[in-house]
């Protein structure tokens, strides 16, 4: 068997039980995570996507981060739950992921052969985001991977790695499904513990 397509195949396992594992919001979510991008980031590399390859070493360290994240004992009543992002970070969120693109496009453009510069640069910012995100369990968190699964499943059928692209297909629908349940517990949370969004 093909090496591109076994790495597919264990991906898609890894992600799917990942993905069940983020929608519940358990902890083995960031041991799973931790776990899946040394997959596909030899996957990533096999296939010419080098910003996604490289972003694979980042959610090796955003799983540890995460996982310790998620250990650690609340200092406030809404620490470590899921709550809305609040407003006033969306700008810094904003800024963080326009420079984080512009400085991988620029990467990508000068040391690479990268024919996807553009998508590439842009889906490993947004995850770079949402990443953190999910380390502090904001809702919001779905939406910008929806952006990203929508993005890779072009990008994935372009390069020719069509098991990856159905897996991000999968994606796509339980983003929606894991922003709809993470609100509904937001907002239950949110009148137990009397915490809104600043």
């Amino acid at each position: 068997m093909e090496l591109k397509l076994i790495l597919q195949i264990v991906g898609t396992l890894l992600g799917l039980i990942y993905l069940w594992l983020e929608y519940k919001a358990n902890i083995w979510v960031w041991i799973v995570g931790a776990i899946m991008p040394m997959v596909h980031g030899v996957l990533y590399l096999e296939s010419g996507i080098y910003a996604d390859a490289a972003m694979q070493l980042y959610y090796v360290a955003a799983g540890i981060y995460g996982l310790a994240v998620w250990r650690r004992k609340p200092k406030r009543s809404d620490d470590g739950v899921i709550r809305r992002t609040p407003r006033s970070w969306i700008f810094p969120l904003v800024v963080v992921y326009a420079l984080l693109h512009v400085a991988l496009y620029f990467l990508l453009v000068e040391f690479t052969d990268s024919r996807v510069p553009l998508f590439d640069s842009m889906s490993t910012a947004l995850s770079i985001v949402a990443m953190w995100m999910l380390s502090r369990k904001l809702v919001e968190q779905w939406l910008v991977w929806l952006v990203v699964d929508m993005i890779s499943v072009g990008l994935y059928l372009y390069k020719g790695i069509p098991l990856t692209a159905c897996l991000y297909t999968v994606y796509c629908i339980l983003a929606v499904a894991g922003y709809l349940r993470w609100t509904r517990e937001a907002n239950r949370l949110s009148r137990e513990h009397g915490c809104g969004v600043a």
